[in-house]
């Protein structure tokens, strides 16, 4: 029974079914032009077949979002989403932002994000946790139809490892040390620690927020449920992005 309950506790869940971890080697998610366990869902027109879509291509061991849209053209927001469910787990997401923008946003900084317990892909955005990837703001925290609890400095919504808890909800938890972007002009690495409903965002290296107790909306009006497992997401948000070395591996070993 004890080591039924570690390989459960080690595992990944996927589908609805838990695999056992292999020496904590990192698995990658995205390894082929097929984006094998992913599809693609865009704004206004839900779910669309990845052969059928232009928003997110593979190229070179690179995913590309938007290549091959003129900027300043007009382009819905998308995302990709795994088919598969995970509950705990390090991700690691590399990124670079290419040079073109887009109509509704080619006037505004350049923004994308990561998307994790994922739980309702009907409504865009779909519902879940985020954390944010955009210029001069890479690791906020978005709380799309969920509510968390964060350490926050002086009263306002800035996480801060010793400052005081706040509960909130459908909210936008600000990055620690907002004062100072991690992000740099070339690729730039977030890693996710993700334990049920205790969330961790690095940016390059540095901790910059902690969010806990994690909920989705339940299906009576104000109730709260929660929010351990779900799906994970890259963004293409009216800007051109590349990700790359997109993987995940166990946590607790």
């Amino acid at each position: 029974m004890k080591c039924i309950q570690l390989l459960l506790s080690l595992g990944l869940l996927v589908g609805g079914t838990t695999l056992a971890a292999q020496d904590g080697a990192a698995t990658p998610l995205l390894y082929d032009a097929a984006l094998t366990g992913w599809h693609v869902i865009i704004d206004g027109q839900g779910e669309v077949a990845v052969d059928e879509q232009t928003h997110f291509v593979w190229e070179d061991s690179l995913l590309h979002a938007l290549p091959a849209a003129q900027a300043g053209s007009k382009q819905a927001f998308a995302a990709l989403v795994t088919d598969s469910v995970y509950g705990a787990y390090r991700l690691h997401v590399e990124y670079k932002w290419g040079e073109k923008k887009f109509a509704p946003r080619n006037g505004s900084v350049r923004d994308a994000g990561i998307l994790f317990h994922v739980y309702d892909t009907s409504i865009f955005w779909p519902s879940g946790l985020e954390c944010q990837i955009q210029e001069g703001d890479t690791g906020d925290a978005w709380l799309i139809g969920a509510r968390a609890t964060s350490t926050l400095q002086d009263d306002t919504r800035t996480f801060s490892p010793n400052g005081k808890p706040e509960r909130r909800a459908g909210e936008r938890y600000i990055r620690f040390a907002r004062s100072f972007s991690w992000e740099q002009s070339s690729w730039n690495t977030v890693e996710l620690d993700v334990d049920g409903d205790t969330a961790s965002f690095y940016v390059n290296g540095h901790l910059v927020n902690t969010i806990t107790k994690t909920q989705q909306a339940g299906p009576e009006s104000g109730e709260w449920v929660p929010l351990r497992e779900g799906r994970i997401a890259l963004q293409a948000e009216g800007a051109e992005i590349l990700y790359r070395n997109v993987a995940i591996s166990p946590i607790g070993l």
